[in-house]
């Protein structure tokens, strides 16, 4: 048997609807069993700058095979790092 779902109101503004969140559970609004997956190839993950001390010849090696490949530095060593992580 099927529970009886909640109508979700309106809300003004996104605050209004994040205080309404926190204090309600979404299963009384919110049929999750009917649910489907969705994916969003646009969608950029969250970065953090990070501090990395190098060796300044092997920076200067990074830099020359960034230029080879016509590509920016960091973005070449954020590559290899995903490469070498998998």
């Amino acid at each position: 048997m099927s529970k009886k779902l909640e109508p979700i109101p309106s809300f003004k503004d996104e605050a209004e609807e994040r205080a309404f969140w926190e204090s309600h559970d979404s299963t009384d609004y919110v049929d999750w069993g009917k649910a489907e997956r969705v994916v969003l190839p646009n969608l950029k993950p969250s970065t953090t700058s990070i501090s990395l001390r190098l060796p300044v010849s092997l920076l200067d090696r990074i830099k020359v095979e960034a230029n080879k490949r016509d590509v920016p530095y960091q973005s070449l060593i954020k590559t290899w790092l995903a490469e070498k992580v998998g």
